[in-house]
């Protein structure tokens, strides 16, 4: 049986480890910039509310990496839109503000897909976005109209 998406932890036997789901995620966003000839920065650690950095001629554009999972019963890939924090005790979850970063780059892995999304639309979700990836006659989320829109970075550095 073929395994389809990165399942959120916890979701069922063999699934990846966060961690490790954050850091694929963000390799491909990284490798996937270089290509289109973006200068990427990568902060150290992982205190702030962005994961990487864009410098388009001289401004920073601030980027949150998100990793998708899928959704086998429903059909579909979604991500949490809420900050993660863990503790020994208990994993707090916060949501982003649109002072956090400036644009959110959602990644499928198994589809190799992105979803380039700016911040005042990443934060009117509450806690999740959904992906529909499927050919399905209905209609389609809000979310398909970002699907692999890298023009919105250019356009970005322009309106701040």
């Amino acid at each position: 049986m073929k395994r389809r998406g990165v399942e959120q932890p916890g979701s069922s036997q063999g699934s990846m480890d966060t961690k490790l789901k954050a850091d694929i995620a963000e390799s491909a966003v990284k490798t996937e910039l270089l290509k289109r000839g973006f200068r990427v920065l990568q902060p150290i650690g992982d205190r702030l509310a962005y994961d990487l950095g864009i410098d388009l001629n001289g401004r920073l554009l601030r980027v949150q990496v998100k990793s998708a999972w899928f959704n086998r019963k429903a059909n579909y890939y979604l991500i949490d839109v809420r900050r993660t924090k863990t503790n020994r005790r208990r994993m707090l979850r916060k949501n982003y503000n649109a002072k956090d970063f400036d644009f959110a780059i959602a990644y499928i892995a198994d589809l190799h897909r992105f979803y380039v999304m700016p911040v005042s639309v990443f934060c009117r979700y509450k806690s999740t976005i959904v992906f529909v990836e499927a050919k399905k006659r209905q209609r389609k989320p809000k979310s398909a109209s970002y699907r692999e829109r890298w023009d919105l970075l250019s356009a970005g550095s322009r309106r701040r």
